[in-house]
């Protein structure tokens, strides 16, 4: 057999298959209980809205531009429609400051992409989204924790210096982070402000859970905030990242970016070189259902991940043992657990599967130093409350039990 390694370009030694893919796998199980898959329950899509969306596009004129070609920026009434949200949040901006990608993960490639350099750093929290790691990795990068408050700038530059490279930008998911769940308060939103001026670096700030808040009060978005304090969004060195995949549909595969000029038209030229331009079809698809529904839609699915996270947090607090600590957070997907000291979510995760049933994501795989082996992610998006309240009980004794053998 042929050996391609030497062949191969050298940043190809840094992909690394996602555990999250390989672990959507068990959910064909029938047997198990999964906490894996962050990802939305399909009996809340709205498919009754996509069918007419689609028969609406194919009984009229729309059919010859919906399988034509199209301009690499994306289709504008989808960016109007955008534009209008955006301006909701305080990002004012113009249709042209909207870029349409293959979902949010193209972005974080396109990104990744137009600032990285071999040897360069991007400041990220620990955890991070895993998906943002293998989206930069092949860009051959080093990685520096993002904190908020016990770093210096010059700290942070000699530290990439010393790599070899420089700071090119701050990573994080400001709302419901995957994995944590956690929010990045108003104040933490601001020092990164000034700490990205201070270094001259970009910020990505990835949205892709925004829309769903359970409770608590709205925090701005980064970029609201930065434009609030620069004038324009022509000033701003935020880039703002949203996905249609949590609120309306995966498979379509429909993102967007929403930045300053000089960023966009370095992506149109990256989609140019990359697949053209996203699926026409699909853009006008969503331009449809979002236009119709979307705040109903977002309406209904806030109120299912809501009691789902609450049967979670209930059944976390009643089945744990002393010494498990997790997060709780006031939307999005996912609840973050840190075990005692000691144990190894990799291997509690092969022990459970086997014994227990249940499946979750080992929390290494967050961290770009491989660090955080007594950690693990928890979905309750697509489990129901009493799956949810069975398989933490499960989960529980699995961690009682490997407690004891460790004592």
């Amino acid at each position: 057999m042929l050996n391609w390694d030497h062949i191969f370009a050298t940043r190809s030694s840094r992909m690394r298959a996602s555990e999250i893919r390989e672990l959507l796998k068990l959910l064909e199980r029938p047997d198990i209980i999964s906490f894996a898959g962050g990802i939305p329950d399909p009996a809340l899509f709205p498919d009754e809205a996509f069918k007419a969306a689609y028969a609406d596009i194919f009984s009229g004129p729309e059919a010859a531009v919906a399988l034509q070609y199209s301009v690499s920026e994306g289709y504008k009434p989808l960016r109007e429609w955008l534009k209008g949200e955006m301006e909701k949040l305080g990002v004012a901006c113009t249709v042209d400051n909207i870029f349409i990608t293959s979902g949010s993960q193209q972005a974080l490639d396109y990104l990744g992409k137009l600032f990285l350099s071999p040897k360069d750093t991007a400041l990220v929290n620990w955890p991070t989204y895993l998906g943002a790691l293998q989206a930069f990795n092949a860009y051959e990068p080093n990685y520096d924790q993002l904190t908020f408050g016990n770093r210096t700038p010059e700290s942070y530059r000699a530290a990439a210096e010393n790599l070899g490279g420089e700071v090119k930008f701050a990573y994080l998911s400001a709302d419901f982070a995957n994995p944590t769940g956690e929010t990045v308060d108003l104040d933490g939103r601001r020092r990164l402000l000034k700490l990205a001026d201070e270094l001259d670096i970009a910020i990505i700030e990835d949205a892709a859970y925004q829309s769903l808040r359970y409770d608590g009060e709205a925090i701005p978005p980064i970029m609201a905030l930065e434009i609030a304090e620069k004038g324009s969004i022509e000033n701003t060195r935020t880039i703002y990242s949203g996905s249609f995949s949590k609120t309306l549909a995966p498979g379509l595969r429909v993102g967007f970016v929403v930045a300053a000029m000089p960023v966009i038209r370095k992506l149109v030229l990256m989609k140019q070189a990359a697949d053209l331009h996203s699926s026409t079809i699909n853009q006008m698809a969503i331009a449809h259902v979002a236009t119709r529904h979307f705040d109903q839609q977002v309406t209904k699915i806030r109120a299912a991940y809501s009691e789902r996270r609450n049967a979670m947090l209930a059944a976390l607090e009643k089945y744990m043992p002393a010494g498990t600590v997790w997060t709780r957070p006031e939307g999005g997907m996912f609840v973050w657990v840190t075990l005692p000291e000691g144990l190894d979510g990799g291997e509690l995760l092969a022990r459970s599967v086997e014994t227990e049933k249940v499946a979750f994501v080992p929390g290494q795989a967050f961290f770009a130093d491989r660090s955080g082996a007594n950690t693990l992610r928890l979905s309750f998006s697509c489990a129901n409350e009493e799956m949810i309240d069975e398989g933490i009980k499960r989960l529980g004794r699995l961690v009682s039990g490997a407690l004891a053998m460790a004592a």
